[in-house]
């Protein structure tokens, strides 16, 4: 588990991963080797899986972000994962229960680019697909406590 000071820490990287150790220990009341040691911790404890960066494909021409619900035929269900997974498009998926073994999140450039992803699937599995408007709750964390 994870005290008081690991999770002000964890909220401070959620907020800036860029943080030096010198700002995160001013923010946790520690020292800068205490704070690089409990990243540490964190991070073999596998609580902290990687420090990232987040963009916006806007600015790379990628108008259009959609949530696709994929139901695979039977027997193809590998197949269709594996397409999933070599489709760069696609910049989130999940294995989920239900209906539909798939939720993916893709990002494309236009209707007609929107088609061409969905018609290497369309042959191996049906879509649902739903055009984002606007994201009402970015990625955050759950509770910590």
């Amino acid at each position: 588990m994870t005290d008081e000071i690991d999770q002000t820490l964890i909220a401070a990287l959620m907020e800036d991963s860029r943080r030096s150790l010198k700002a995160l220990a001013q923010i946790s009341g520690l020292s800068s080797p205490s704070v690089a040691e409990r990243l540490r911790r964190l991070e073999e404890r596998g609580v902290l899986k990687g420090y990232t960066v987040e963009i916006d494909p806007r600015h790379f021409g990628y108008q259009l972000q959609a949530i696709v619900r994929v139901r695979p035929l039977p027997g193809k269900l590998h197949e269709v994962e594996r397409l999933i997974q070599a489709t760069p498009e696609f910049t989130e998926c999940d294995k989920v229960t239900g209906e539909d073994c798939f939720i993916a999140r893709l990002h494309v450039r236009s209707m007609e680019q929107l088609d061409e992803v969905l018609d290497r699937i369309n042959g191996h599995a049906e879509t649902n697909t739903a055009i984002v408007k606007k994201t009402s709750v970015p990625r955050r964390l759950p509770p910590m406590n």
